[in-house]
């Protein structure tokens, strides 16, 4: 990695002289400066004069701890795009979501390997590369994007000055599909760009990448884009919806089957996984999981194997995992229906997809692009938008995203029998409606063995337990739930027992510590299972 010429400087957050020298013999040969601050409260003052390319933060500082820090770089517009990474003692366990909400986006273990510290640079230099080289196709794009304005608004026919600037917009070859087809993100907004450069930072690493947002805003196109640009573009990309598989066939479908493994299977079936093989696999609406599940994809995740129904053997796996979901895990994970040890290794990096209500300047680059489309796939002149119908698309929430855009576009293709599109032919939705983002599905956390059907909610799950066992003991009343959904914790045992935390705490802890049950995970992702 060539960094001499780079003007690019790494914040260093440390009381420890020891500590600063080691990582100042590290960084400093790769060609950063280093620039040191020994408190909180300086390092804030230096953020007020300069912006560094990456912040190194102690978490155990004099003053101010480093999350108190943390949260008030991240408040600062100087630092809001600054990656920041915990500096932490090999003894030292700091929770993940606490380093995720104050906006660290992980950890650095002293004493250091040069190895982590030079991954990590290296995974976020093109991000102090790449604004530079942005920056200058922004300023043609938005020159380009006015003249298409111009000729909505004049109903004048367009020029093929467009698909240059799309072919241009496609984070030159990375985010480019490799048959050489359309772009696969198209915009010059704010928004877009910086969603471009996420994925030039996370594409050629190892990181396991969560894409976050609203239905409609493209995360797929998202994964496809990283996959395309990782060493991995070789492989497959093999894209599947966690929430279209039915749970008596999940492990199968995700791990295989050997032949007799069950009724039906006369011969050896690959899952999505030996399909992704020296490539990516994108597990879209992941939120959708089933709980048993959950633990199996963990296992595979961590060791690097798979075990296919009935097989007697593991395989091994070299793939790249992408995740996507519209649900808010952390809420899921309070609630008990997702696992906090998934989640901490599905997302070594997060990358939210935006929603098209915040980057509605890429409008009209998106509408010419639909249209181009229509007339390739259907063989027919090139129809025109009028610019009131362009003013009704401006006025529209979409909350289906870009999405829903190309849907009304297609379908006033086809209402139009003429040659320029009107506001009557948009046909859009009057109807109010405006998304939760990342809403959080039905909690239904059923494992493999559980006789529930997969559509019953936790509610009648209690509830049928409470009334089937009545007058049981409390233990038998929580190893009869854990019986049907597999698991419990402390939130589903003060609703089974109508009791507080700390007695549900401690008649949990209590068959611990006999033995009847195993805890697992810490802090409110604490769940008990049996033996």
């Amino acid at each position: 990695m060539n960094t001499s010429k780079l003007n690019a400087s790494v914040l260093i957050i440390e009381p420890d002289q020891d500590s600063l020298t080691q990582l100042a013999s590290l960084i400093e040969p790769v060609g950063l400066n280093v620039i040191i601050a020994h408190t909180g409260e300086q390092a804030l003052d230096m953020i007020e004069k300069s912006v560094p390319s990456m912040i190194l933060l102690n978490s155990q500082l004099p003053g101010m701890d480093g999350f108190e820090i943390c949260s008030r770089l991240k408040q600062h517009q100087n630092a809001q795009a600054v990656p920041i990474w915990f500096i932490k003692a090999l003894t030292e366990s700091i929770d993940y979501k606490i380093i995720l909400s104050v906006g660290s986006v992980g950890t650095l273990t002293k004493p250091f390997q040069s190895d982590e510290v030079l991954m990590h640079i290296h995974v976020h230099i093109a991000q102090i590369r790449q604004p530079e080289t942005l920056v200058q196709e922004n300023e043609q794009l938005k020159q380009q994007n006015e003249q298409l304005k111009l000729q909505i608004k004049g109903l004048q026919p367009t020029t093929n000055t467009l698909s240059t600037a799309e072919a241009k917009f496609c984070y030159q070859a990375k985010t480019q599909p490799c048959d050489g087809a359309a772009p696969l993100l198209i915009g010059q907004s704010k928004p877009i760009l910086e969603l471009l450069t996420l994925i030039g930072c996370v594409s050629d690493s190892d990181l396991s990448i969560l894409i976050e947002g609203e239905c409609g805003t493209g995360k797929e196109r998202v994964a496809q884009a990283i996959h395309n640009g990782s060493a991995y573009a070789t492989g497959p990309f093999v894209a599947v919806n966690c929430s279209a598989i039915p749970s008596e066939l999940a492990e199968s479908t995700f791990f295989g089957a050997m032949r007799g493994a069950f009724t039906g299977a006369v011969r050896d079936c690959k899952g999505y996984f030996e399909l992704a093989e020296g490539g990516t696999l994108f597990l879209d609406e992941i939120g959708e999981m089933p709980w048993f599940l959950q633990a199996k994809l963990l296992r595979a995740l961590e060791e690097r194997k798979i075990w296919p129904v009935g097989g007697a053997q593991p395989k091994p796996i070299n793939i790249r995992i992408i995740a996507a979901t519209n649900a808010n895990l952390l809420e899921m994970i309070d609630a008990g229906t997702f696992r906090y040890d998934l989640y901490s290794r599905l997302a070594d990096d997060i990358i939210t997809t935006p929603k098209l209500r915040a980057h509605k300047e890429d409008m009209a680059l998106l509408v010419e692009h639909f249209l181009n489309q229509l007339a390739t796939h259907t063989g027919r002149t090139k129809k025109d938008l009028s610019q009131p119908a362009f003013t009704a698309l401006e006025n529209y929430d979409f909350p289906g995203n870009v999405r829903e855009l190309k849907s009304i576009i297609r379908r006033a293709w086809f209402h139009c029998k003429g040659k320029t599109i009107q506001p009557e032919h948009l046909r859009l939705n009057q109807q109010t409606f405006t998304p939760k983002t990342q809403q959080t599905p039905p909690a239904t956390p059923l494992n493999s063995k559980s006789q529930q059907s997969p559509h019953q909610t936790l509610t009648h799950v209690l509830e049928s337990v409470q009334a089937e066992y009545s007058v049981m003991p409390d233990e038998q009343k929580i190893l009869a739930l854990i019986q049907k959904l597999g698991y419990i914790n402390n939130a589903l045992c003060r609703q089974l027992l109508e009791v507080s935390r700390h007695q549900a705490t401690y008649l949990l802890k209590k068959m611990t510590a006999d033995s009847v049950l195993v805890c697992e995970g810490i802090g409110r992702a604490t769940s008990y299972r049996l033996p």
